[in-house]
């Protein structure tokens, strides 16, 4: 079925069944990898809360999350600036720390991002990321936990938006190019 949303149209790309199964996988991975720790999640605002807030109920473990808001998009093109809303406020020195993203593109937010996290010194610092563009990457990251690769199309939906609308769509859907 296609949806619009503004002015653009969309196409179904991956079902809330897809996603939810991935991210139960996902959990199973964390849940394995840190039995014995105690984890801090970092989940990334605004894309990533639908995903956090999923991928936290599916977690067994111990864990902590807090979020930060960290923006680089305007419409449907990344602006090329990343811009802190909201900082992190607490201390990540000697902890363990998972970065939680809706979605990795160009790479840029997280590359101007994590060196500020290591300058924090944690024990340990990873990235979850639901989705990841490696077409797009500009920027070389590790992503730790990947739930999916996909083209390098515009998503919208489980929490992606386009100008602030459609996050709450339960599915992702790609933008009709016509």
């Amino acid at each position: 079925m296609i949806i619009q949303v503004l002015d653009k149209k969309f196409q179904p790309f991956l079902s809330a069944a897809e996603i939810q199964e991935k991210v139960d996988l996902l959990a199973k991975e964390i849940n394995r990898d840190y039995a014995d720790k105690r984890p801090l999640f970092i989940a990334i605002l605004n894309g990533s809360f639908m995903f956090a807030s999923d991928l936290f109920k599916a977690l067994t473990i111990e864990a902590e999350i807090c979020f930060i808001k960290l923006a680089s998009y305007k419409g449907t093109r990344s602006t090329g600036n990343v811009i802190t809303s909201i900082g992190l406020d607490q201390s990540i020195k000697g902890r363990h720390v998972i970065i939680v993203e809706d979605i990795v593109d160009t790479g840029k937010t997280l590359s101007e991002f994590l060196p500020q996290l290591h300058d924090q010194q944690p024990d340990s610092l990873k990235i979850a990321a639901l989705l990841h563009k490696p077409e797009a990457l500009v920027h070389p990251l590790t992503i730790d936990y990947l739930g999916f690769t996909v083209p390098n199309k515009f998503l919208v939906g489980y929490g992606l938006d386009y100008d602030g609308l459609g996050r709450n769509l339960k599915e992702i859907y790609q933008l009709v190019v016509v």
